[in-house]
This record gives structure tokens, C-alpha cells and sequence, in this order.
């Protein structure tokens, strides 16, 4: 891999990163390396390995529902400023 000064100028573009003069000079040699290490994944065998997108597979790691009684009216809206007895009143925002 060769990465060139342009390139690292035309993807700090699209990350809308502002890069100075050093560091333009400076990333394209650690980009290099950085993706010279990850081309040798390249090299491994990977036949008959599931691909996954997690590292670790949990599936539905949700509580069951169970059906209770609901917070009473009155205790709910003990804790709002304003309330006029069926509901909490809040500014209207909307016309």
C-alpha cells in the first residue's frame, strides 16, 4: 500500500476533519502501516467460519411481560407541578 497525501486530505474531507501541514505529512506512512496490518488478514483461512456482526451472540435478552396493575392516578400525579386532576398541564406549543 502506498497511501499518498491526497488521498489522506480527501478522506479527512469527508470526515470534515481540518488537518494541519504535519499531520498531513505525517498520517499517510501510519495509514500504510495500519492497513498493511490488516491486509494480512487477508492470508487467513477462513472456510468454514460463521460470519458473526456481535461478539457474542445473545438473542432477545428481554424480561417476559407480566400483566400488573397499573400506578394509580392520583399517586402519578402527586409528583407533577401542575395537574388538574386527570392530567399534568403543560404549556400548549402547538396552535
Amino acid at each position: 500500500m502506498n497511501i499518498t497525501v491526497e488521498e489522506v486530505k480527501h478522506v479527512a474531507s469527508l470526515a470534515k476533519l481540518n488537518l494541519s501541514e504535519e499531520e498531513l505529512s505525517r498520517f499517510p506512512g501510519q495509514l500504510d502501516t495500519i492497513l498493511s496490518y490488516v491486509a494480512k488478514l487477508d492470508s487467513l483461512d477462513t472456510t468454514g467460519v460463521t460470519p458473526t456482526t456481535h461478539a457474542f451472540s445473545i438473542h432477545n435478552a428481554f424480561r417476559e411481560d407480566l400483566v400488573q396493575e397499573s400506578l394509580p392516578r392520583d399517586k402519578a400525579l402527586a409528583n407533577g407541578p401542575h395537574v388538574n386532576g386527570e392530567a399534568f398541564v403543560v404549556p400548549k406549543i402547538i396552535e
